[in-house]
């Protein structure tokens, strides 16, 4: 094998999830007062924590959210994710293969929180894959773009990060992995390929099954 252990985001690597929750967060915030399209949502948002991004929303309202704001957000969030969230194209052959490859070797390490991606990794077949290695940066002092959910990933394989690949699809998450010591693979399906590589990805790629002959 190339490397120790691969390790892989969720959100717009394993799951087509960010449409569907951009989608959510932007009606929410139209609610507010902050009229965002689709695309400009998901520019902001992409990558990010909503809950590290509520001063943010605040500035951009002009007023405080309310108390209950963040669960409604999640419990919306949710219910439209259980409804229309799909694997990544062709992302589940390449995961079997890759887990296979590498003895099970492989761990999910999201930025989202926990029960947000225990459910999606469910919905889409993922899970069996990463059962036991699933790792959310909210449970950690810090989130992406600092390393910490990568390296506590690779210690909970018992690798050195440094030894492991990491596959994101965000500057965020690269700058994650590149910080963790990994060797990070951009994927890029419509074509950020520069933006990825300038982020520090060494590699940038198109299709889900490009990634097994990079990684095996």
């Amino acid at each position: 094998m190339k490397f120790d252990a691969v390790l892989f985001d969720c959100d717009g690597v394993l799951v087509d999830s960010e449409p569907i929750t951009n989608g959510v967060l932007r009606d929410m915030l139209q609610d507010l007062g902050w009229t965002l399209t689709l695309q400009e949502c998901m520019d902001v948002f992409v990558g990010k924590a909503v809950k590290d991004e509520i001063a943010q929303i605040e500035a951009r309202t002009g007023k405080p959210l309310p108390p209950e704001w963040m669960a409604e957000f999640r419990t919306r969030r949710n219910a439209a994710l259980m409804e229309r969230a799909q694997p990544i194209p062709n992302v589940l052959p390449a995961v079997q293969q890759i887990h296979a490859a590498y003895g099970g070797r492989i761990a999910c390490a999201s930025g989202a929180d926990l029960p947000k991606v225990l459910m999606q990794m469910g919905k889409t077949q993922l899970l069996p894959f990463f059962e036991g290695f699933v790792f959310s940066g909210h449970d950690l002092p810090r989130s992406k773009p600092f390393p910490d959910v990568y390296l506590a990933a690779a210690a909970a394989l018992g690798v050195d990060a440094a030894r492991c690949a990491v596959v994101e699809d965000t500057v965020t998450g690269i700058a994650a992995g590149v910080a963790a010591g990994a060797t990070v693979f951009g994927y890029a399906p419509q074509g950020q390929r520069d933006v990825l590589l300038a982020a520090g990805a060494s590699q940038v790629f198109a299709d889900m099954t490009e990634l097994p002959g990079l990684l095996v």
